[in-house]
């Protein structure tokens, strides 16, 4: 008996307990916990996302690139429509037709009746402005402020991307992002977009059955404040940048300058370029799809992604590869009568003298001499297959064939062909230097980007090394500098002394031979000129340089498609940007250079318009 009434003691103290539970659990939903009152409470109460201002960006001088500026969501909540709403006057005043008033409603309804849903996004101050006044009359809607991207100087529109509505897939895989959200879609702003987002807030607010604010809910004790962004300082010069796009206009290629002792970009041009505000705000879809179906691509990042071979201006590369394999003295000399022939076939030269030692050779641009360098240095090796990979490795080295780690997304690899891509359409052992002879100026299956080639340009100009090239010079609003050149610097592996011949013969280029155009008076350059066989119609003009000779401070490669020789065009248009770079000005006796470049016109439809 005694037994049986401790049992009852024990479950009555359980069933006690429990009720004590859920006594205390409900006083605290009810009474303390104020979350379960902002569900209870859902129609008198709003949460407003508070987005955060993006980093502004600048260029290397303090020059601003990209601004914010105010624009307005205009969000729906369903459940808290009138009966009697004004279909036909809400649609005038947000200027939409009624079917697509239908359509957003039901996709909000879709998403949720008692939430809020974006119904039309990024309206502009203006428009704001007249709808504000009328918005009372509409439960149910409210606005909440988000920014844009202003871009004042119009330029730069590859470097700097653009910002665009998050998809699906970005939602599902990142729990930062929500429905709505932006987030950086190309170029830096997809690059950075962790620095540069910030962190979003929100405010909760009650209001009325009228859809008026009635002031803070608890006094902000939920609230969260929105957090900036960090700003960028760019490594572009912004005046140098525009002035490469105007000589660029009307013309397709590329122009990437680079400070060959820090790595930084100075000026990345693909033209054609377009206005990056086109890809801003309500007209950014119908912009795009106009950009996209422009025949003339230019959307197309052509310094970043194109592939082109390097024509002429490889030779100097070739010339380092044999002194440096020392099969090949400043004093070597070859023959060349109007071009190389080999196993009954002619690989064909311009008409100069003869024979040509080094520094001729790159002055001239001599085609028969940098076969009989290519050959010695594959001959070099007991085997074909042996002396072509010694070759490429130094190639590669060069940062040729292969992505510079440049901070942009979507960079292209280029294209040195491996042993292998050689054994598979010859078979291995059926092949030598003169089956590939065309690698020796810079033709056949060889592939680089205009970036590839600054860069290589900038290992020339600093007698054997690069630094790795990048285009955000500082991340932080206090601007704290954070690229370290000394962990990103790579060698050629080649010899410093083996640079000052072919540096010499890239002097006399610019000075007496085929980069004339290329000359500044008052500053030694040095170049070399290019002209890239093109399959599909003229072919294409190219050019490499930096300057001054003895302290370079700016690496260059130009490209102009159709432009048929490196002299036409590209040749002129480097020493112009050299020019513009290191004088700030263009003497008198180069504005007609400047005047031709301006108004040169390489694209057919654009002389027939």
């Amino acid at each position: 008996m005694n037994q049986l009434e401790s049992r009852r003691f024990i479950i009555a103290a359980i069933f006690l307990a429990i009720g004590l539970i859920f006594s205390i659990r409900l006083f605290y939903i009810q009474v303390i916990d104020s979350h379960y009152k902002l569900d209870a409470d859902n129609n008198v109460i709003r949460h407003i996302i508070k987005y955060p201002a993006r980093g502004l960006i600048y260029d290397r001088n303090g020059e601003l690139l990209v601004y914010n500026e105010a624009a307005y969501d205009l969000m729906v909540v369903p459940k808290q429509m009138a009966d009697d709403f004004d279909t036909t006057a809400f649609c005038e005043l947000i200027e939409i037709d009624k079917e697509s008033f239908s359509r957003r409603i039901t996709k909000a309804k879709n998403y949720s009746y008692y939430k809020a849903s974006v119904f039309e996004k990024e309206i502009s101050a203006q428009a704001y402005a007249k709808i504000q006044e009328q918005l009372f009359n509409y439960p149910g809607f409210y606005v909440q402020t988000r920014t844009l991207r202003n871009y004042p100087e119009k330029t730069a529109a590859h470097i700097l991307g653009y910002v665009g509505e998050v998809s699906q897939s970005v939602v599902d895989k990142n729990p930062y992002y929500k429905s709505g959200d932006h987030m950086g879609i190309s170029g830096i702003e997809k690059e950075y977009e962790e620095a540069l987002r910030g962190k979003r807030g929100v405010e909760i607010v009650m209001v009325d059955v009228f859809n008026r604010e009635k002031g803070q809910f608890m006094d902000g004790a939920f609230d969260s404040t929105a957090v900036s962004g960090n700003n960028l300082q760019l490594t572009i010069d912004a005046e140098l940048q525009a002035y490469g796009e105007k000589l660029m206009q009307n013309k397709k290629g590329s122009i990437v300058a680079i400070d060959p002792q820090s790595g930084e970009i100075l000026a990345f041009i693909s033209s054609p370029y377009y206005d990056p505000n086109l890809l801003v705000g309500r007209q950014r879809s119908k912009n795009y799809n106009l950009l996209n179906q422009d025949t003339l691509n230019p959307l197309f990042n052509r310094a970043l992604m194109a592939k082109y071979p390097p024509g002429s201006t490889f030779k100097s590369i070739n010339a380092l590869i044999g002194l440096q394999e020392d099969v090949l003295k400043t004093n070597t000399y070859y023959s060349c009568n109007n071009g190389y022939y080999f196993a009954g076939r002619r690989m064909g030269c311009h008409s100069h003298r003869s024979p040509v030692n080094l520094e001729y050779s790159i002055e001239t641009s001599c085609n028969a001499y940098y076969c009989n360098v290519f050959r010695s240095i594959i001959e070099k090796y007991p085997t074909a297959e042996e002396g072509y990979e010694v070759w490429r490795n130094y190639v590669l080295n060069f940062g040729l064939g292969k992505k510079t780690g440049i901070d942009l997304p979507n960079e292209l690899s280029g294209f040195v062909p491996e042993v292998a891509y050689y054994d598979r359409y010859y078979k291995s052992g059926h092949w030598n230097a003169t089956t590939v002879l065309s690698l020796a100026i810079g033709q056949g299956e060889l592939g680089f980007t205009p970036l590839q080639m600054a860069n290589m340009t900038a290992a020339i100009a600093n007698k054997g090394h690069y630094i790795k090239p990048h285009l955000v010079k500082k991340v932080g609003l206090e601007m704290i500098e954070n690229y370290d050149s000394s962990i990103h610097k790579v060698n050629t592996g080649i010899a410093p002394e083996h640079f000052v011949p072919v540096v010499d013969a890239m002097a006399k280029v610019v000075e007496k031979g085929t980069g004339t155009m290329a000359r500044i008076d008052s500053i030694a350059v040095c170049g070399k000129t290019g002209t890239v066989q093109n399959p599909h119609g003229d072919d294409h003009s190219t050019f490499i340089a930096f300057a001054p000779k003895d302290n370079p401070q700016i690496a260059l490669s130009v490209y102009v498609e159709n432009g048929v020789w490196g002299s036409r065009w590209a040749a002129p248009i480097a020493g112009l940007m050299i020019e513009k770079y290191l004088t700030d000005t263009i003497s008198d006796k180069n504005k007609w250079k400047e005047k031709r470049m301006f108004e040169g016109n390489l694209i057919p439809n654009k002389a027939e318009e």
